[in-house]
């Protein structure tokens, strides 16, 4: 369990009693930045792949002791933020932007993201931010496409 319990909080982030889910999303990008990830690479996809598995297995198991989408699960930020920034060319401002944008559907939830929260054990846990690091990549392609900044 204890294992668990440090995927599924990133090494204690989730302890954080206010805004656990924005201090691992910049985290995220804080790796991705000083990595120098460059969004193309295999290997990111990978990891976030990996990132995502791992999350909706740990989630499963901490949801016994910690209930149905514990605030202390922060993973699935992590792998939410990811997606935002897969495919994206490496730059601060795409970044940033990537972020914002995260987490904006993180938090407003549009476009049926609220439904999938409804799935069972860490699925509901783990996809609502995928799909919100899904439409966060989406507005990104288009920001690197037409060259918004």
């Amino acid at each position: 369990m204890r294992i668990h319990k440090l995927i599924s909080t990133v090494f204690g982030i989730g302890y954080v009693s206010k805004g656990g889910g924005t201090i691992a999303a910049l985290v995220c990008c804080v790796i991705w930045y000083l990595l120098r990830i460059d969004g193309y690479a295999t290997s990111t996809l990978l990891a976030t792949m990996l990132v995502l598995v791992v999350g909706i297995w740990s989630a499963n198991v901490v949801e016994q002791e910690w209930g149905i989408d514990s605030s202390k699960v922060v993973i699935d930020e992590i792998a939410g933020m990811m997606l935002s920034l897969l495919f994206i060319p490496f730059a601060i401002s795409y970044i940033i932007a990537a972020f914002v944008l995260f987490r904006f559907f993180d938090i407003v939830k549009p476009l049926y993201i609220k439904k999938a929260e409804q799935l069972p054990g860490g699925w509901g846990v783990m996809l609502d931010d995928v799909q919100a690091g899904i439409y966060a990549n989406l507005m990104m392609q288009g920001i690197v496409f037409f060259k918004l900044f």
